[in-house]
């Protein structure tokens, strides 16, 4: 029977549309991918877990298909938490330093953390997440990491991410009853920038926006670190609807055509490609019609520019309209609908780009699509704590890009022989 390799991990990312599975393998400092999976989602509404069994279906189907193909057997998974529930807040703590002249320590940084994170939190809610954002010493800010500095006074700046207790506990019974172990549960928007995003994308200024099936999230980079985070209702399927509607056709169907024939911007269709005709099942056993391109753009365009809309009305409110040099990142299912970028382009000014998943050896094709960017993300995750290169976001200091990983893992491998 085969057995999950030691230096194997897994990424399973549970959405609305699907449910997807990256299995990843250290081979000589090097990640790759060497197994991918992905089933139907069902039993989820918004990210939210309504119908376990179901969804206990669905993550099974989705691992043995990673499992197939890459000949190894999945006992434990890093998994994505996600949904509209999830909500962040900055926050700041301070400590003084006792003694004089004394270096500043793991347990003060421990500390000051545990003082940003004294905030009141709605009944039924926990802290999912805390993450550093800069640090101060004295006067002195800006601090990636105070460790060994010294002072008197140290200050923290935190983005504290919460969600419902109930949501995180049905994600974790789901992948237990599923036959499988949950080393580590982490936010599924964070993981997809964990993926996309270089090390010049947080320290410059970026958002990545994650296009899902029912929820769009956004997660604000800057100076290499989160600032700020938002779940939106709102998501692909609403453009699948729209389609269903508009031209009377059952809702697989208007996904199909959406994924085939759509695009949501109509500069980019020649006037030949605007006339040509899309054939369209009709309901109730009447037959099939033909529309025009034209008239499916007519229905994608003004849905895209509603959905990225409320983003750039979110960025707004956070005050980072201005502040992101290295533009938006589209990533998710959503991010593949063609004409989608040239949208956003002109609803937040600003470049934008299709997130790529980063250089990575193994099953290339399978995985390099936007909407595996959460399950490669979650493997990245799994990565750094494992290795203990870079440490737990519950715990101090920045993250890194997966160039970066990637390149800390070589070293520290080469120095382990």
């Amino acid at each position: 029977m085969a057995k999950q390799n030691s230096s194997s991990i897994v990424g399973l990312d549970i959405g609305t549309g699907s449910v997807r599975v990256v299995i990843a393998e250290l081979i000589e400092g090097d990640l790759e991918i060497v197994g991918v999976g992905e089933a139907e989602s069902r039993g989820l509404r918004k990210g939210v877990i309504s119908k376990p069994d179901l969804t206990i279906d669905s993550i099974k189907r989705a691992v043995e298909s990673a499992e197939r193909m890459s000949g190894l057997q999945i006992h434990d998974v890093y998994v994505g938490l996600a949904g509209s529930h999830v909500k962040g807040e900055n926050s700041h703590g301070m400590i003084a330093i006792p003694g004089r002249h004394r270096e500043i320590t793991r347990e003060d940084i421990r500390r000051v953390i545990d003082t940003a994170c004294a905030i009141t939190i709605p009944s039924g809610r926990e802290v999912a997440d805390v993450l550093p954002q800069e640090y101060t010493v004295d006067d002195q800010d800006g601090i990636d990491d105070p460790l060994g500095m010294l002072g008197s006074r140290l200050l923290v700046s935190v983005h504290i991410v919460t969600s419902p207790v109930a949501a995180k506990q049905n994600v974790t019974t789901s992948v237990t009853r599923a036959g499988y172990g949950v080393t580590d549960v982490y936010l599924s928007h964070l993981a997809a920038a964990e993926a996309v995003l270089t090390d010049e994308d947080r320290e410059y200024g970026s958002a990545v926006v994650n296009i899902g099936s029912e929820t769009t999230s956004v997660a604000i980079y800057q100076r290499g670190a989160v600032w700020h985070t938002a779940v939106l209702p709102i998501g692909g399927s609403h453009f699948t609807n729209d389609i269903a509607v508009g031209l009377r056709t059952p809702i697989p169907e208007a996904e199909r055509i959406k994924r085939e024939e759509g695009c949501a911007y109509r500069m980019l269709l020649t006037q030949e490609e605007a006339s040509d005709l899309i054939e369209v099942p009709s309901v109730g056993g009447r037959a099939p019609r033909a529309v025009s391109r034209q008239i499916l753009c007519d229905i994608l365009e003004p849905r895209a520019e509603e959905v990225l809309s409320h983003v750039q009305d979110e960025i707004r409110q956070a005050g980072f309209d201005r502040q992101l040099s290295s533009g938006i990142v589209l990533t998710g299912g959503g991010a593949l609908l063609n004409g989608i970028v040239e949208v956003a382009e002109q609803v937040f000014n600003a470049p934008v780009r299709i997130g790529a998943t980063g250089d990575f050896n193994g099953l290339i094709d399978d995985a390099m699509q936007p909407a595996y960017s959460a399950a490669i993300g979650l493997a990245l995750y799994g990565l750094r704590c494992e290795t203990g290169i870079v440490g737990s976001s519950r715990n101090q200091g920045r993250r890194a890009s997966s160039p970066a990983i990637k390149d800390r893992v070589k070293s520290f491998f080469g120095i382990k022989r």
